[in-house]
């Protein structure tokens, strides 16, 4: 995925509109187009403009977010943005990318976002799935992962453990072939024995890094690499 996403905003709330317009501008893989507190504007818009992304809130006047999702055209993905938990089962029917319940902070906005760019790289037809199959204790034993709920990824000698968010699973294997098994738009090395999923890293420093609680070593020669990767989101 070369192109930023064209994102487009539709939110009855100005102040809403604007903190997802300073959250775009802080990710250099977005791009903004387009923003309007009027559905039946964005409807005319939709017609005439192309763009790959939609932050949607769902309880607006003369048309609600569920209503317009319905009118899009399928490549398009949508993030819904909404103070009200009771829709999101609907939202996920509907194949929504993701379901922001209002107020959320940059975090959670960022790990949206990766989800809708894993989606466009699987859209162009590059080899990437949203899940992995990791090999456990027995012969023909396999734990199903979701990228998306990768934390981190530990080396220990001739084992490898992946922290989830739910949970952890142990195999027999190295860094480097899971490293080789991960899209690397989504994950950097910084240390020997540590891998990162970017979305899920919650602060840094010159040392150390917290992913999901834990604060992991930063080795020297992954500096580099790593903070370069880090400015990419810099505000």
């Amino acid at each position: 995925m070369n192109k930023p996403l064209k994102c487009v905003i539709v939110d009855d709330e100005p102040p809403a509109i604007r903190l997802v317009e300073n959250y775009i501008k802080k990710v250099s893989s977005l791009e903004l187009v387009y923003s309007t507190t009027k559905p039946l504007e964005a409807v005319a818009y939709m017609e005439r403009y192309d763009f790959d992304l939609i932050f949607l809130d769902i309880q607006m006047p003369h048309l609600t977010g569920i209503q317009l999702s319905k009118i899009l055209r399928q490549n398009i993905k949508v993030i819904f943005t909404t103070a009200y938990p009771e829709f999101a089962v609907e939202s996920y029917r509907l194949n929504a990318t993701d379901y922001l319940l209002k107020p959320f902070d940059f975090e959670r906005f960022y790990q949206a976002v990766k989800k809708a760019e894993l989606s466009q790289l699987m859209a162009e037809g590059e080899e990437i799935k949203d899940y992995v199959f990791v090999k456990t204790n027995s012969k023909n034993s396999f734990e199903k992962a979701r990228i998306t709920d990768i934390l981190y990824i530990e080396g220990l000698k001739n084992y490898v453990a992946i922290h989830l968010t739910n949970k952890q699973i142990v195999t027999y294997s190295t860094l480097k072939a899971i490293k080789e098994s991960l899209p690397s738009a989504l994950f950097v090395q910084i240390h020997k024995s540590y891998i990162i999923a970017i979305s899920h890293i919650e602060k840094t420093d010159s040392i150390s890094v917290t992913v999901g609680g834990a604060d992991l070593p930063l080795g020297q020669s992954f500096k580099a690499g790593f903070f370069a990767r880090i400015r990419e989101s810099e505000l």
